[in-house]
């Protein structure tokens, strides 16, 4: 069975990305189609930053208000030594970062965002949602693509856009290059009732400890009623080629020699399920014959920067902008430019994602003390380095 219109654009993935570009869309009044693989519109995971370059992508959705009620608004980022126990440095997340920015800083679960992009596209009369559709393959008829699903079905569309993730099927037609990067690293993550929670460093603040080859972030979610807790560390046993890596001994072992807090937190992070972490390198073009990309489709990074999922409400944003400036002209050139606009920007932020890991997972040595005492010195209120992406506005 063939269905959709070929005046709408097909959009392959219901996740964050897929649903916010199907939004900005609608606001530009271009109707949209969303096919999403599972059986419902539901997120993997817990806890989720989002900086002021997300949060202005949000207020362009017209979402950011009803994401505002289950988010929480740390007032600082804190650094901690993992061995040591003792704070490093920290960012003011305050009343001078939202002057400088314009927007917050602001954390909460990954399924409260999806929820409220869901129930937006719900009552948004030009985007229609779809479950249980796993695209396999695409056809160019020239004037229309169609694009076809396991259960058989198809959908024409004038355009389509991949925002199918990691290891995204449309990415494959467009420049098939091969499986996404292992780096090694893997992650336990899960959110615990507040109440369970040690105040060592302030519920309010979101909590970074970094020390060899591991980390570990905490943060309270959902208007403070739950914390989330994520611990990161290199494989050894994934070096070594093993088939069985990131185990639950490993994870023990690679924290073994943290403060007595971490150790303690530790405890608390669920071990049901571990996370292998990818990344690609940056790709010179994701758009071919009116078929572009967004979000890890585009661009996977590692979660160093915590920038993943606010760099794929930017491409929204620009893709929707770039569409409708087009008009009625070619959609390749429309893809294009928004191609054009984001590459360089996203392609640093992958590459500067993958050097912060290794910053922050330095061995101890004369490297770790020149970069503890320079953490040592800086000021909370100084936002040299974050300024590049945080206040990006397209």
């Amino acid at each position: 069975m063939t269905n959709g219109s070929t005046e709408r654009l097909l959009i392959v993935g219901g996740g964050i990305g897929g649903l916010a570009t199907a939004l900005a869309l609608a606001r530009h009044g271009v109707a949209t189609e969303v096919a999403e693989q599972a059986a419902e519109f539901r997120e993997i995971g817990a806890g989720l930053q989002l900086a002021p370059n997300a949060s202005w992508a949000l207020s362009r959705l017209g979402v950011l208000e009803q994401v505002n009620e289950t988010a929480v608004f740390p007032a600082r980022m804190v650094w901690m030594d993992a061995l040591s126990g003792e704070p490093l440095t920290s960012l003011d997340l305050g009343a001078p970062f939202r002057k400088r920015y314009g927007f917050p800083y602001f954390v909460m679960h990954r399924s409260d965002l999806l929820d409220a992009l869901v129930r937006a596209c719900e009552t948004n009369p030009l985007i229609t949602l779809t479950t249980d559709k796993t695209f396999v393959s695409l056809k160019d008829h020239g004037e229309f693509l169609e694009a076809h699903f396991r259960d058989g079905t198809s959908v024409r569309a004038r355009g389509l856009i991949g925002a199918d993730g990691l290891k995204s099927r449309v990415r494959q037609c467009v420049l098939d290059d091969g499986e996404p990067i292992c780096s090694g690293y893997v992650a336990y993550r899960g959110a615990i009732p507040i109440a369970d929670v040690s105040v060592h460093a302030g519920l309010d603040n979101v909590v970074l400890w970094t020390g060899p080859d591991m980390h570990f972030v905490q943060y309270p979610l959902r208007r403070g009623e739950l914390y989330n807790q994520v611990a990161v560390f290199k494989s050894d046993r994934y070096a070594s080629g093993a088939a069985d890596w990131g185990t639950e001994d490993e994870l023990e072992a690679r924290f073994s020699a943290g403060a007595p807090l971490l150790r303690a937190a530790l405890t608390r992070i669920k071990r049901d399920r571990r996370w292998p972490m990818y990344d690609r390198l940056p790709a010179k073009s994701w758009t071919r014959n009116r078929v572009t990309l967004i979000g890890d489709a585009a661009h996977p990074m590692l979660q160093y920067l915590a920038q993943g999922a606010c760099q794929a409400l930017e491409d929204a944003v620009v893709l929707a902008d770039s569409v409708a400036s087009a008009g009625d002209t070619d959609l390749d050139e429309a893809f294009r430019r928004y191609e054009a606009a984001r590459v360089d920007r996203t392609a640093r932020v992958q590459t500067l994602a993958r050097a912060w890991g290794d910053y922050w997972h330095m061995h101890p040595g004369a490297d770790l003390d020149r970069r503890n005492s320079f953490l040592r010195s800086r000021r909370p209120e100084d936002y040299t380095d974050t300024d590049w992406f945080y206040a990006y506005r397209g």
